[in-house]
């Protein structure tokens, strides 16, 4: 069975977890951006829709006091490696220093709450479109 290092795979999870927040981030930019550069890529379902779902996945667990699995997982795991916050990584302290920042929760869950809905009315205001139907040949 393959061993891996518990600090390696939370350092592993949280650039994922940033990957994840610059997915839902910038996605939303890319999207106006996209409107108003005339990108058709911008409304197809295969972007939008997990964009979606990975955006209102976060104000779901804000509302529901639940901690994103990401943080309680890499957090488990820097348990497991006996680490403390100065033993991290160069690449960990980074991207928790862009990730993670003190406020008390109700202000994160507004923030998350608003941007959600912000999403959300994108959704509607951008709406999807399929790529146009080929023109029968013949």
């Amino acid at each position: 069975m393959l061993a891996v290092d518990p600090a390696l795979a939370a350092d592993l999870i949280v650039v994922f977890h940033l990957g994840y927040v610059g997915f839902v981030v910038l996605g939303f930019a890319a999207i106006w951006l996209g409107v108003a550069l005339r990108w058709g890529w911008v409304r197809r379902p295969a972007f939008r829709v997990p964009h979606l779902v990975f955006t209102l996945i976060v104000p779901i667990e804000a509302l529901n006091d639940f901690e994103c699995p990401l943080t309680t997982w890499e957090r488990n795991l820097r348990h497991a490696a006996g680490q403390h916050p100065d033993e991290l990584s160069f690449v960990a302290r980074l991207v928790r220093e862009l990730l993670f920042y003190e406020a008390p929760p109700w202000v994160f869950t507004t923030c998350y709450v608003v941007f959600g809905l912000l999403v959300l009315a994108t959704f509607f205001l951008v709406p999807i479109r399929r790529r146009p139907a080929a023109a029968p040949v013949g």
